[in-house]
């Protein structure tokens, strides 16, 4: 990625991205979609409530893989093989610490924190035993992301989206399975997807290893480097505290959300599962912006990050605008998708129209974040987690005292959150710091 347009190349890049990313969320788009026609409201509902709690459990696990990411990709664009080959066999060691012990803690303490989000006991015990499925499933989900992640560093986008369109399909059948004819209820929906996503991990990390000739580590390559460890930590953990920080305040969001009842953190529901679809062609062209700043970064060529992010900001703007033009007038449409209930369809339809106005800010978060974390400048998503977090948790709740908005203050927070924390990244970006960090060098 370091000839060539820019811009040509960021949507060529991103394009297997896109796809793939769409067919990650169709894991959860499927659960909710069988489970809130077939199953019902309430059951919606309990899968719903373990979003924010799914993701906090995954995100030091996420966070760490960025910073593997970062260190491949400035070292494959520099031209150095064995170090690469050296990042790949310490994010081994790297992942599955992290990944079991996330695991093992979503799993123990599923009761507890739900019980104390004040989840409504109606959809409690549903969703205890949906997010205790997947939280075991977060080892699954982490090696494919890191080995995936990998490959995006070496600048393939194409292969692990081979393997996760098998993955989504296999979770398809088998939610229809385990949900309608064994009637497992949102167990079923978590198992089949627990299953499909260790599907995805195999499939990808045999594939890698032989067909990729940086995963034919040698011992010397799996053994223990303090220093690459230390760098990866150093740049992968304010993302992941980034991501935890994120993650708290959903989990806050989601506790004001709570005390509405059961429509209406079902409508929520339904709005978060869309607005994570819609987020995806952001993440997609953020992670190539990411794998194309660090290439050019390793190679010295620092103007063309710059011109890579005037057409990322570019492509994202556009999409934002489509969108929400679209989602303002089909919101009912886009909400019935979901089920029936009139209720959660009006409450839904009206959360997806405040925040479908705030995309291009959103858009403008991942773009200028990706480069900042491609260049170095991770420590900049630890603010950008902590301005997340202080946007819902100190909006969320006085904006629902609001007359005019009510509830529906929570999503008002939610937009007021991205529009901050977009202008907080463009100035970092405009600053220039990032083009003063050295990471590779730094690295024996």
């Amino acid at each position: 990625m370091t000839k060539g347009n820019p811009m040509q190349l960021l949507i060529q890049f991103s394009l297997p991205l896109l796809v793939g990313n769409i067919f990650q969320q169709l894991y959860n788009m499927v659960d909710s979609i069988i489970v809130g026609n077939f199953v019902g409201a309430n059951a919606l509902g309990a899968i719903g409530t373990t979003n924010s709690l799914n993701f906090f459990f995954f995100s030091l696990v996420a966070g760490l893989s960025v910073g593997i990411g970062i260190i491949v990709a400035q070292y494959f664009g520099f031209g150095d093989e064995e170090k690469v080959k050296d990042a790949i066999g310490n994010s081994i060691w790297i992942i599955t610490v992290c990944s079991v012990i996330m695991a093992i803690i979503g799993f123990v303490t599923a009761r507890p924190i739900l019980v104390l989000l004040d989840t409504d006991p109606v959809i409690l015990n549903d969703a205890v035993a949906y997010l205790k499925v997947v939280s075991i499933g977060i080892v699954c989900v982490g090696f494919y992301n890191g080995v995936s992640g990998i490959l995006r560093a070496l600048g393939d986008s194409k292969t692990p989206l081979i393997f996760l369109i098998v993955a989504s399909v296999l979770n398809v059948i088998l939610d229809l399975i385990f949900v309608l004819s064994f009637g497992w209820g949102v167990v079923g929906a978590g198992v089949a997807t627990a299953f499909s996503q260790l599907i995805s991990a195999l499939a990808c990390i045999i594939y890698a290893y032989k067909s990729n000739t940086y995963f034919k580590l040698k011992k010397k390559n799996i053994k223990l480097n303090g220093s690459i460890i230390k760098k990866s930590c150093k740049l992968g953990i304010p993302v992941a505290l980034q991501n935890s920080l994120i993650a708290f305040s959903l989990i806050v969001l989601q506790k004001v959300v709570n005390g509405y009842g059961a429509t209406f953190t079902t409508a929520f529901t339904v709005v978060s599962r869309i607005e994570t679809l819609v987020q995806q062609p952001f993440m997609s062209l953020g992670a190539a912006v990411s794998t194309y700043t660090g290439q050019n970064i390793g190679a010295g060529l620092k103007d063309r990050v710059r011109k890579g992010f005037n057409s990322a900001t570019l492509v994202s703007s556009i999409f934002a605008l489509a969108v929400g033009v679209v989602f303002w007038i089909f919101a009912p449409s886009i909400a019935s998708i979901f089920g029936k209930d009139a209720d959660v369809i009006r409450i839904g339809a009206n959360g997806l129209r405040i925040t479908c106005c705030f995309y291009i800010f959103l858009g403008l978060i991942y773009t200028t974040r990706n480069v900042l974390n491609g260049a170095g400048d991770a420590m900049f998503s630890l603010f950008t987690g902590i301005v997340e977090c202080i946007g819902r948790v100190g909006f969320a709740y006085p904006m629902t005292l609001i007359p005019f908005m009510g509830k529906y203050g929570v999503f008002y927070a939610t937009g007021l959150t991205w529009f901050l924390n977009g202008m907080f990244s463009l100035i970092r970006y405009k600053r220039g710091k990032w083009k003063k960090i050295d990471v590779i060098s730094k690295v024996k």
